[in-house]
């Protein structure tokens, strides 16, 4: 029987774990652009894959870096989509000019 309960609380826990990730939200990336993913926040970091056009992202938080300008203004905050994988906020429908995540550690 102790088993059987561990094994349900692993499921309600992956269970809990899946949900939290479904229910990332996610930002558009500005119409009609295709956008370079980089390994840090500025150019002069290596692009790691592009974005398609019509792409959505996490962002699972935020940190200063180039100053860029696109279509969403001129901004030095950067996306972190992934780990390891940044994009301008510039290129990124956030609704807002600041901060919409906590700042990457």
């Amino acid at each position: 029987m102790a088993v059987e309960e561990m094994e349900s609380a692993e499921e309600s826990t992956g269970a809990r774990a899946e949900a939290t990730v479904t229910a990332q939200k996610l930002y558009s990336i500005a119409p009609g652009y295709t956008v370079n993913v980089r390994s840090g926040p500025g150019t002069q970091y290596r692009v790691v894959r592009t974005l398609a056009v019509g792409s959505k992202v996490p962002i699972f938080c935020q940190r200063p870096g180039e100053t860029i300008s696109g279509p969403y203004g001129t901004t030095n905050i950067w996306d972190n989509i992934k780990v390891g994988e940044y994009i301008s906020d510039a290129f990124v429908k956030t609704g807002s000019d600041g901060y919409v995540a906590p700042r990457c550690s």
